[in-house]
């Protein structure tokens, strides 16, 4: 079982530095990735805040019609089967999120959702853990993740 966080699904369906890497090993996967409501409103929320940042500096984030081609993308490969939508107990997912806050925040500087992630891919028993943030990619290891790309 894979969960991918949602710098992994930015770099799926917006082109960024990281894209091909991202395509490349979905494109080598034969069983469809973990996915949750966390994960998708965060997908969401991200590229809505781009398109936000791109309203008010046309050098950062990017247009509307890019959120728009993301947001579509996903749903079709939600449609498509890439993805399983996991049944979670949140209240476990915020308990080891608890830990995990107790545990590495003060060392390692980790934010809410990223934490949340990981305490999502923990409470779902998934082996590895889809991330290009370097800081998470580091808590997940700490944790036991494997972390392939």
């Amino acid at each position: 079982m894979i969960y991918p966080d949602t710098s992994f699904l930015c770099a799926l369906y917006v082109p960024q530095s990281t894209s091909t890497r991202a395509i490349a090993y979905v494109g080598g996967l034969s069983d469809p990735l973990e996915s949750t409501s966390l994960l998708f409103f965060e997908f969401r929320q991200s590229i809505q805040f781009q398109v936000f940042r791109h309203s008010k500096d046309r050098n950062q984030g990017y247009p509307l019609a890019i959120a728009q081609s993301a947001s579509a993308a996903l749903q079709s490969d939600v449609k498509a089967g890439l993805y399983r939508h996991a049944a979670v107990d949140w209240a476990d997912v915020h308990q080891i999120g608890g830990r995990l806050a107790l545990q590495h925040t003060v060392k390692g500087g980790h934010r809410s959702f990223d934490i949340l992630h990981i305490a999502t891919a923990l409470h779902l028993g998934v082996t590895e853990f889809l991330t290009f943030d370097g800081n998470q990619k580091r808590l997940a290891e700490a944790e036991g993740l494997v972390v392939p790309v």
